[in-house]
């Protein structure tokens, strides 16, 4: 019988005890680890060895996260490797360049426990979402519908139903992040949190 090959994961970051901390934390749940001390080592490493995630964080000498961000995404190979950010900061201005530039997550480090670290990035590479068929007609819709201020003319094209797209973000609380989308639609006409 063959072993399940290991999820890869970059841990990037300019601090050691935040990269050994989090290197055991993704080696005790069957990651593979890879790290590197900046951007710039972070860039290489992701170019070599083509994780299947990759925690960065923000502020680091040489080249910061952002900035090795946009290198990846202009980098075929490395475009569509997931990026999770881990910052010490919960600055809102981070968190809105962080979703310019797509990144996956954010997640403040003091305000997230290493297990729920785990549950999100594990979310992330299996995928981690739930389609529900979102039904207009249904009083439930109709009335989430209302409370996020969507319009009840608001139809998706070639009359296709829209989806609820959900993501659970923490098993412990069942909190899930989630979205109403149309099915060949990226983006959602609104987000919300739900529980």
């Amino acid at each position: 019988m063959t072993e399940k090959k290991k999820d890869k994961i970059l841990i990037i970051d300019d601090d050691v005890e935040t990269r050994e901390m989090y290197s055991e934390v993704f080696t005790s749940a069957n990651y593979e680890v890879i790290e590197a001390s900046d951007g710039v080592e972070g860039l290489d490493n992701a170019t070599k060895e083509l994780p299947d995630i990759i925690f960065t964080g923000i502020i680091m000498p040489r080249m910061d996260g952002f900035t090795m961000i946009e290198a990846l995404r202009k980098n075929t190979p490395t475009a569509k490797i997931p990026v999770v950010i881990n910052s010490h900061l919960a600055r809102e201005e981070d968190q809105r360049r962080a979703q310019d530039l797509n990144v996956d997550d954010f997640i403040v480090r003091d305000l997230t426990p290493p297990r729920e670290v785990v549950e999100r990035i594990s979310a992330i590479l299996t995928g981690g979402y739930y389609y529900l068929d979102f039904d207009t007609n249904t009083k439930e819709a109709q009335r989430l519908m209302s409370d996020l201020r969507i319009s009840s003319f608001f139809a998706c094209e070639n009359e296709q139903k829209m989806k609820l797209k959900m993501k659970l973000v923490n098993t412990k609380e069942q909190k899930f992040e989630a979205e109403i989308i149309c099915p060949e639609e990226t983006n959602g006409p609104t987000d919300t949190s739900m529980e």
